[in-house]
């Protein structure tokens, strides 16, 4: 099993960030990004991408204490137009944090089997269904075979 990346209290706080982020909906049909539990998504993603983890790390030692000076209140107790208003003042005075794991928060959420369902949309790939693909055309290939080998067999 690989080194969490993240205490405890920061995959709190990551939580709450994220569903600032990505809240969830107000018909209940699609959950916040928090909620779907991106977090471990974000810390695989960190695993891959060693490079985002001081951005988001900084970010996250900083979001927190930056919502009790502007509110009084630390960001999980905000409500959900307090945490976005938080995190887009925060992203002024930060901006690789809210971006960087926008981005990977997106990517997370969005091929999340909940996330599609909730979307109506059917669980495959978007792609070869539904659009037509010409047939290749293997003709470019000609010359090349024309040339004969250009390696010698063991």
């Amino acid at each position: 099993m690989s080194e969490p990346i993240f205490s405890d209290d920061e995959k709190l706080l990551l939580r709450h960030v994220l569903d600032g982020i990505i809240p969830p909906s107000d018909d209940g049909k699609l959950p916040g990004a928090g909620e779907l539990g991106l977090v471990r998504f974000i810390e695989d993603m960190i695993r891959q991408h060693p490079d985002t983890k001081p951005a988001i790390a900084q970010g996250l030692s900083t979001i927190d204490a930056f919502a009790r000076a502007r509110t009084d209140q630390p960001l999980r107790a905000l409500s959900p137009a307090k945490k976005q208003e938080v995190l887009t003042a925060h992203g002024e005075t930060d901006p690789g944090f809210v971006p960087t794991l926008m981005f990977h928060a997106y990517i997370g959420y969005y091929q999340h089997p909940r996330v599609i369902e909730g979307l109506d949309l059917p669980p495959r790939p978007p792609h070869p269904k539904g659009y037509e693909m010409a047939p290749n055309d293997l003709s470019l290939l000609e010359p090349v075979r024309k040339r004969g080998k250009a390696y010698r067999e063991s």
